[in-house]
């Protein structure tokens, strides 16, 4: 097999550099980095459909302050290998708490016995914060973006001698698809066949198709105006953009080219331009979705929810921070977790941040102030 390069040091900030760390948890890791070996050590992990380069506009300013940052591009994607992007191959290796081995692995191969902070954006934060929730030793502190954590699930509990509970009739996807307008959520959509080749081959291509999706849950998007949501009902999802509940004839890429930003606002687009957005779709193109897409079916199908309800119970005790954009969706996509998070989850929550001017992508919408708020709470008392 031809192992891929690093990316190329003319599409990278001053001062970041692109090289491999091999042998973690059977992955060659491609890696972003910033700063010097031996400072405390940042771990960022980015979501989807992102890479390491999504960290590329805070890394700098926290290399700056004096740690060493690292960024990887996550199992699935871009140029980190020794994962499997068959649609029927075990999901095993995308679970959870292999996504925390992962991450574990590469802080033990950099020669480091903890990081100072983990940082996750959108399903990153999900890793980051069991990173924390698992091992508090290793990750000392932790910041989620995009994403809030409820806390683990619950065991099944008092159902001695108790019936069985039947399930849920109907359930919340034949309650979105009986809508008058019939949608569909988007995980559910994320875990079938079809959804990587319908944004591999998309009818724009996978240029224009990212291009429409980042602007689509940016703040850019004038009609991203979230709010709280009154529960886990069809009527109140489908209150939700189309990009997470879906219209239910329409496929991921159909559906955000009805937003497709025209020339000239893509022109003035400063926070992705289109010579970074080709990053991108570089990396897509030759990959596909796959390895993405099954991070979500792993969850969807709840195959490994029994191994996560061995922590149910336990709450994240690092200190931790929460930043988002104010019209971010991702914040209240699950009814209740943005309060769960602050109120039993997260036991020493020091902020919780929603900023302005920013929607889904925070930390390239916003990254000088994503930036600051980051090196003021690892600097904290």
């Amino acid at each position: 097999m031809n192992l891929l390069p690093p990316l190329d040091p003319s599409v990278l900030p001053a001062g970041i550099r692109s090289r491999f760390v091999e042998r973690v948890n059977g992955l060659r890791v491609h890696i972003l980095e910033a700063g010097e070996k031996g400072r405390p050590l940042l771990l960022l992990l980015h979501g989807f459909p992102e890479i390491a380069y999504s960290w590329r506009k805070v890394m700098p300013a926290l290399a700056a302050a004096g740690y060493h940052v690292v960024a990887p591009d996550q199992r699935g994607y871009g140029r980190t290998t020794g994962w499997s992007a068959n649609y029927d191959d075990d999901l095993w290796p995308f679970r959870l708490l292999n996504a925390v081995r992962d991450a574990a692995g590469l802080v033990a191969a950099l020669g480091c016995r903890e990081a100072a902070a983990v940082i996750g954006h959108d399903f990153g934060a999900s890793v980051a914060a069991w990173c924390a929730l698992v091992r508090p030793d290793m990750f000392r502190s932790v910041a989620l973006m995009s994403a809030p954590f409820a806390g683990p699930p619950e065991l099944p509990f008092g159902t001695d001698g108790k019936s069985p509970v039947p399930p849920a009739s109907p359930t919340i996807h034949e309650a979105l698809a009986a809508l008058p307008r019939p949608r569909k959520h988007y995980h559910l959509w994320y875990s079938t066949r079809p959804a990587n080749a319908a944004m591999w081959y998309c009818k724009q291509g996978v240029h224009d198709f990212l291009r429409a999706y980042f602007h689509h849950k940016s703040a850019d998007w004038k009609d991203n105006k979230p709010h709280r949501l009154a529960g886990w009902t069809a009527e109140e999802l489908a209150k939700m953009p189309t990009y997470y509940i879906m219209d239910l004839a329409d496929d991921m890429a159909t559906g955000v080219a009805k937003e497709m930003p025209p020339a000239a606002e893509i022109a003035a687009c400063r926070w992705l331009p289109d010579s970074e957005l080709a990053v991108y779709a570089e990396e897509y193109r030759r990959n596909g979705f796959q390895g993405g897409l099954n991070w979500y079916r792993s969850r969807t199908g709840g195959a490994f929810e029994a191994e996560l309800q061995l922590f149910s119970g336990r709450t994240i005790d690092v200190p931790s921070i929460f930043i988002s954009g104010r019209s971010d969706w991702g914040v209240y996509q699950r009814p209740g977790s943005y309060e769960r998070m602050q109120e039993s989850a997260c036991t020493n929550m020091v902020g919780c941040h929603l900023l302005d001017g920013a929607g889904h992508w925070v930390q390239q919408e916003q990254a000088a102030r994503v930036g600051e708020l980051l090196v003021e709470f690892l600097r904290r008392g």
